[in-house]
């Protein structure tokens, strides 16, 4: 069987000497997978292992064999995914009970589907608590390369916290709420950063913290398919079961693809609520609505339809469609369709007392 990257395998060393070219895409990536392993004493995750294969072979055939070894590539990205399990693992262990105290009132946004504006709802969250003055934290836990919120703040911010060789968290502000997004040193030498990479929460607070801080909005994304599936570590890890606890958000679009796709979602984390290690989701919001559409509901599954009855809607913002989040403040119909959901959790005033 030949391919393009197959052709240009020649220009590859495959980091061994004497090592012969893959003679399939289904070998390149075995290869690739048992070379990430094998720098990674600690394991790697399914998820983690996935996305490095994904990200090299696809370097590999894009390249033409022109650039670094794919073998290498991988080998590096093993080893970079470990230590910041290692990391984890000291910061964060499984085997301590999580308190989320420092982060104030937490709130994990996840997209239900691709496309259902978590970025915008967790954006319009903020924006709803800084207009009432209250300290927010932003925290943006996603690969740069997938964010919603990369243009939330109109210039990066000087502040930076390391966290590895390899990554660091930079803050910035949107307008007087602080943003944190994660950055690579080297986007060269690293790719891409896989769900294992991503710092766990406690290394996302600045120091010294905020004080008061009112409320954290973690933005998950449409990395909530991969934390769904693993709540212990990466983005995932803002999923943890603790004290205060969270209330995660599941942002969805009133279509049936949309509440098809988020039942799957809460599929994937429900073994890790059974076994009382990941938080149910807490909020059903609707984007880009002020009601159901007829026949939409039914194609709700059972986990799904457990949220409807408390669903809030956030009605259609033109601005949001064309240009996602952008650093103007979210628009007014979109913060004042979430004021009642904050003002129920006595986060900011009731909107009939303002």
């Amino acid at each position: 069987m030949t391919s393009p990257r197959n052709a240009a395998d020649p220009h590859h060393h495959w980091a061994r000497p004497g090592a012969s070219p893959p003679r399939s895409p289904y070998e390149l990536n075995q290869r690739l997978g048992a070379a990430a392993r094998t720098h990674a004493p600690g394991g790697l995750g399914v998820v983690d292992t996935e996305t490095i294969v994904d990200t090299t072979s696809a370097a590999a055939a894009a390249d033409q064999g022109h650039g670094p070894d794919p073998i290498e590539a991988a080998e590096q990205l093993g080893a970079a995914t470990d230590a910041a399990q290692d990391r984890t693992r000291t910061a964060f262990p499984e085997s301590r009970p999580v308190s989320w105290a420092a982060f104030g009132p937490l709130i994990p946004v996840l997209a239900g589907s691709a496309g259902a504006g978590a970025s915008c709802v967790a954006a319009a969250i903020v924006d709803a608590l800084q207009q009432d003055q209250r300290c927010a934290l932003l925290i943006d836990a996603d690969d740069p390369a997938r964010s919603g919120l990369a243009g939330a703040s109109s210039v990066d911010g000087p502040w930076t916290r390391q966290i590895n060789d390899h990554l660091t968290v930079r803050y910035s502000w949107r307008a007087d709420a602080l943003l944190a997004r994660l950055e690579t040193r080297d986007p060269a030498t690293l790719p891409t950063i896989t769900p294992g990479m991503v710092p766990p929460p406690p290394d996302w607070l600045p120091d010294p913290a905020p004080d008061p801080l009112h409320a954290t909005v973690v933005d998950l994304g449409h990395g909530g398919w991969r934390a769904a599936a693993t709540p212990i570590y990466g983005a995932g890890g803002w999923l943890r079961r603790g004290l205060p606890t969270q209330r995660p958000i599941l942002v969805v679009r009133a279509t049936r693809p949309s509440l098809r796709q988020a039942e799957q979602i809460l599929a994937r984390l429900d073994p890790w609520i059974q076994r009382r290690l990941a938080t149910p989701i807490y909020q059903l919001v609707v984007n880009g609505a002020r009601k159901w559409p007829a026949g939409v509901v039914g194609a709700a599954g059972p986990r799904v339809a457990a949220l409807l009855d408390e669903a809030l809607f956030v009605p259609h913002v033109p601005a949001w469609e064309v240009g996602g989040v952008t650093d103007e403040p979210s628009p007014a119909r979109a913060v004042d369709a979430l004021r009642p959901l904050l003002a129920s959790w006595q986060l900011i005033p009731s909107p009939r007392r303002r």
